[in-house]
């Protein structure tokens, strides 16, 4: 961890053994800068390569500006404040639609091959910045300096995707009951596609929709959580270098950063075509309604109490490497996260042994430090929340096996933990705590695992382990995991460019990235064409 000394003089590297967990431990001299703000301190000098400064406007539509409040960004790993951002108010949002508007004129009547090519600009330019891009996110964020590279690298592919993308989709040609007639499919740009991201994910978010909603002809308005608005300017400034470039309207891709209200004014904006949410699953049904009272378009990805089944003929230690990154990485703070293991009696003892075993070897520390697998949870009330869900696995009759407590030292840290001894069905088993506890289950064959896997609010994401074919089949079928992403002898979290994202029932509705995704972002018009000298009507229908 990183701990901070009044003199900020000494620097000390240490490992040390605390409570079985392996800490990286140090203590380092921090200048501060006159106004203790990190990028001011020389160690974060790089955060300035991005473009950001100490004071940030956080409106951008061709112009950079911000007339709202002061929003001072700072790092879950310390606590310290790392620069501020100047957001938008309800006007700036306003004439931010507005701009936007003007530019889709422009940009829908830019042929898609095109705009794949713009887009292809983005890609490059973001491969220029995915390092320094990576580290800001492990800075702001919290996750670890690999899965902020990832992340970045996540929205580098998904450019590629679009670029192909670009020269492909297109409609149907069908034919007609009636002679002399052409029937056919026409996809066109919805408008203005408005974008709400969450803190764990804000540039990957992001560019799942701004690749592929701006190759189909459409203008993007950003808002990312207020905790990631440096994230969210920085890939902003990214995106508006190609733009200028290319003498294009800043406006195809405008960013707003701010709080509850803009979010409130997008999802309740006529002028937004359609709205993508990434959130809790209380937002996000609070965000539905809005978008549904104006009969809006809206892609909501919400929670996933997400779980593996672990079959008895399973190979364990793939097992174990793979619930240990999914259980834990980004410190539980994916949507994607394994929180609950069911787990055949008949490997039970073994799976949980090894797997006890594995959390004691993971590296805690600074996210930006090599070799940390494990950092900081995102801010206090995540560690409130952790607090108070273990609290809960304790009145409910649960056994904390490893961890359960908060880390008293700067940042935001608390124990990776395995509880058992909860029912299936047991209230905080059946709640998604956006935190690194697992919650490990006995059963005694697959048909029970399935169906507690089903019996969860969420569907977004599962896993079976097993060497079954016929398991394996049963498990992908009809009467099998009732979730969007349902993998085989992989984890929760593995998901690819190339496939559609998403889950059902609360997790919320729609998906983003591949597939046929790219529908969503566009209307599509069923088109009649008569190139005969005569007018039939259908089903022989004579009218006079």
């Amino acid at each position: 961890f990183i701990v901070h000394e009044e003199s900020r003089t000494m620097s000390i590297l240490r490992g040390v053994l605390f409570t079985g967990r392996k800490i990286a431990w140090s203590v380092r001299a921090m200048s501060g800068g006159g106004n203790g703000l990190l990028i001011n301190d020389p160690k974060y000098s790089w955060i300035r390569e991005l473009g950001l400064q100490e004071n940030n406007p956080g409106v951008f539509d061709g112009t950079w500006r911000g007339s709202g409040q002061v929003l001072t960004s700072e790092s879950p790993a310390t606590g310290r404040p790392i620069a501020n951002v100047y957001k938008g108010s309800l006007d700036d949002y306003d004439s931010v639609v507005k701009n936007a508007q003007e530019a889709w004129k422009t940009w829908r009547d830019v042929p898609g091959p095109k705009r794949g090519d713009i887009v292809r600009q983005i890609g490059d330019a973001m491969r220029d910045k995915r390092d320094l891009l990576g580290k800001l996110l492990s800075l702001e964020v919290g996750k670890i300096l690999p899965e902020g590279i990832g992340e970045v690298q996540e929205y580098i592919d998904m450019c590629d995707y679009a670029v192909g993308l670009s020269r492909m989709f297109g409609g149907r040609i069908m034919p007609s009951e009636r002679a002399g007639y052409w029937l056919l499919e026409q996809w066109n740009p919805l408008g203005l596609v408005g974008v709400i991201t969450a803190f764990n994910y804000p540039a990957y978010i992001f560019g799942l929709n701004q690749a592929i909603s701006t190759v189909c002809g459409n203008c993007t308005v950003w808002k990312a959580a207020p905790s990631t608005s440096l994230s969210c300017i920085a890939v902003t400034k990214v995106i508006e270098s190609v733009l200028s470039d290319n003498n294009l309207p800043g406006a195809v891709c405008s960013t707003v950063c701010g709080g509850a209200d803009i979010g409130e004014a997008m999802a309740k904006d006529k002028r937004i075509n359609m709205l993508s949410f990434t959130g809790s699953t209380k937002v996000g049904h609070k965000v539905g309604m809005l978008v549904q009272e104006r009969f809006g378009k809206k892609i909501l990805e919400l929670g996933g109490n997400n779980a593996i089944i672990v079959d008895e003929d399973a190979d364990l230690e793939m097992v174990v490497r793979s619930v240990l990154f999914a259980a834990v990485g980004t410190a539980g703070q994916r949507c994607t996260t394994t929180r609950r293991l069911i787990i055949h009696d008949k490997v039970y003892d073994e799976v949980l042994s090894r797997l006890s075993k594995a959390y004691s070897q993971i590296t805690i520390g600074d996210p930006l430090d090599d070799g940390v697998l494990y950092g900081p949870l995102h801010n206090k009330t995540a560690v409130e929340n952790f607090e108070k869900a273990i609290d809960e696995v304790k009145s409910q009759g649960g056994t904390i096996e490893y961890g359960g407590k908060s880390i008293d030292c700067p940042g935001y840290y608390v124990e990776p933990t395995i509880v058992t001894g909860l029912s299936h069905d047991a209230d905080i088993v059946q709640k998604e705590t956006f935190a690194p506890i697992l919650y490990v289950l006995k059963c005694s064959n697959v048909e029970e695992g399935i169906k507690w896997n089903n019996e969860v609010d969420q569907g977004l994401s599962s896993a079976i382990f097993t060497q079954s074919l016929d398991k394996m089949f049963q498990w992908m079928g009809p009467g099998g995991s009732y979730c969007g992403i349902v993998n085989v002898n992989v984890d929760t979290n593995s998901a690819s460019t190339s496939a559609a994202f998403g889950g059902e029932k609360t997790t919320g509705s729609g998906r983003v990235g591949g597939s046929d995704s790219w529908k969503q972002y566009m209307r599509r018009s069923t088109c009649t064409i008569n190139y005969s000298k005569r007018l039939p009507l259908a089903q022989g229908i004579k009218f006079i």
